[in-house]
């Protein structure tokens, strides 16, 4: 039976799939796409172990069995084929020595099947069925795709760091939180959405990478989550049809809240572009084993130095500056990272040289801890 689906359609799903499926696995069925087709549909899917990735596409089709056929070949095919249209069908029955006939324009090939027997069912849930999901919300992707990317810089990509290699989300009847932290540096973004239960789930960061991949794709529509043991799964049904898991990493934060200053020595309020611009200029300079740099905070300015084996440079960039003059040394990545998330007006408070600032922006849930270098 042939199925009939547009290339370019086909092509911006397997874009998503293609980041998913490996090119070499310790199981060797998982470098294989698995399609199957029902009435309208055509059906893919994958998995690396960590995310399962399913998506649906409207095509001219009636039914074709779950197969698994070569990922890396059929997703170089398809971003080569010649025509508008990609046709699919069984050129023989799947199993041992089946293939599926792939063609586009004059282009026309075979490829091999694998036996469907063996691959790991996917771990995404069955319409409203909570069976092993029994905590579920929606919210609008738009705002989720905010949370995530605010705090993912935060993240460890360190693997002796363990659960601060994730990002947590929690959920509660206040609203929903991203936070994410190695250590040195904290990010947090809270949404006023109310959640109808309480728990806390660390997604890796890499996981989260592709989540927000698939929810920018999602034109707006609502994103349904749904928590299980040990997995999060997501689900956009709004004509994208995608559905993905992603394992979980067990445990949770420690205490991150006692690191959050709640009062300050000095308040600072910036244009925000213009601090990060003077942040990245100075930098230039800085020492390349700690990326130094120094701000010296007082009436009516913050004037910023850097000093490393090429030389020195300094900036003077205009501010409000409540409290007495003080100066705090930063590491410039860290600082840029945290600056980043921030609008068009950036407040810092200063603790102390040495003990944690806060940053934060206007009309945002966004909050950023830095630790100061020691001066």
């Amino acid at each position: 039976m042939n199925i009939t689906v547009p290339k370019k359609l086909l092509s911006d799903q397997l874009s998503l799939l293609e980041r998913i499926v490996p090119s070499r696995s310790a199981n060797p069925l998982y470098t294989y796409l698995g399609l199957y087709a029902e009435e309208g549909a055509l059906i893919l899917f994958g998995t690396n172990g960590e995310v399962d990735l399913e998506v649906r596409l409207p095509a001219e089709a009636q039914s074709l069995p779950r197969v698994l056929v070569p990922a890396q070949p059929f997703f170089q095919l398809v971003r080569s084929l010649p025509g508008d249209l990609v046709a699919l069908g069984l050129a023989s029955e799947p199993g041992q020595g089946g293939q599926l006939e792939l063609s586009s324009g004059r282009f026309r090939t075979r490829l091999s099947l694998a036996p469907a027997e063996g691959y790991p069912e996917l771990l995404v849930p069955e319409g409203e069925d909570k069976g092993a999901f029994p905590l579920r919300t929606r919210m609008p992707s738009g705002e989720l795709v905010k949370a995530l990317t605010h705090v993912r810089y935060a993240a460890s990509n360190e693997e002796y760091r363990a659960i601060f290699r994730g990002v947590q989300l929690e959920f509660s009847p206040q609203g929903f939180r991203a936070v994410a932290s190695d250590g040195y540096r904290l990010a947090l973004y809270d949404l006023p959405l109310p959640q109808g239960f309480q728990a806390k789930a660390v997604v890796p960061a890499r996981s989260v990478d592709e989540m927000v991949r698939v929810l920018k794709g999602a034109d707006g529509a609502e994103a349904d989550l749904a928590l299980g043991e040990g997995v999060l799964a997501l689900a956009l049904e709004g004509g994208s049809g995608v559905r993905m898991a992603l394992r979980l990493m067990e445990g949770e934060f420690p205490d991150y809240q006692r690191v959050i200053p709640q009062e300050f020595a000095l308040k600072v309020q910036v244009e925000g572009e213009a601090l990060r611009e003077a942040v990245r200029r100075v930098s230039v300079l800085s020492d390349r084993q700690n990326h130094r740099v120094d701000l010296l905070l007082e009436e009516g300015r913050i004037l910023l130095s850097a000093e490393g084996d090429y030389g020195k440079g300094q900036e003077e960039v205009p501010a409000q500056v409540e409290g007495p003059g003080m100066a705090v040394a930063y590491n410039a990545r860290y600082l840029l990272e945290a600056l980043a998330p921030v609008g068009d007006r950036a407040h810092l408070g200063i603790s102390g040289p040495t003990s944690p600032s806060l940053i934060w922006g206007d009309g945002e849930g966004y909050r950023a801890v830095v630790v100061p270098l020691r001066v």
